[in-house]
């Protein structure tokens, strides 16, 4: 499994690496299986959405280092633009 940012990107054209980002919210909520948790970025409109097995600890107030690509996601009828997040690290 690759975990460098770098080679992530190099492989995959359309991912994008952020650091440093401040989280403002962090929501979990169980999604069947998985835990859907939902981060909102300072000075960002966009929600970051990642999936993990288990809770974890909250992060809201944290910087992080984040590697995403742009989604859409259907809600209630309208398409809302997501960051689906491919790797997330603490700062």
């Amino acid at each position: 499994m690759v975990s460098d940012p770098e080679a992530l990107i190099k492989k995959h054209k359309q991912l994008v690496h952020s650091e440093m980002q401040k989280v403002v919210s962090h929501v979990q909520r169980v999604d069947g299986d998985w835990i859907l948790n939902t981060l909102m970025i300072e000075n960002c409109d966009v929600p970051f959405k990642y999936r993990r097995k288990k809770h974890y600890k909250c992060i809201q107030g944290q910087r992080v280092n984040l590697t995403y690509y742009p989604a859409v996601e259907t809600v209630a009828g309208f398409n809302m633009e997501i960051m689906k997040v491919v790797r997330i690290k603490i700062a």
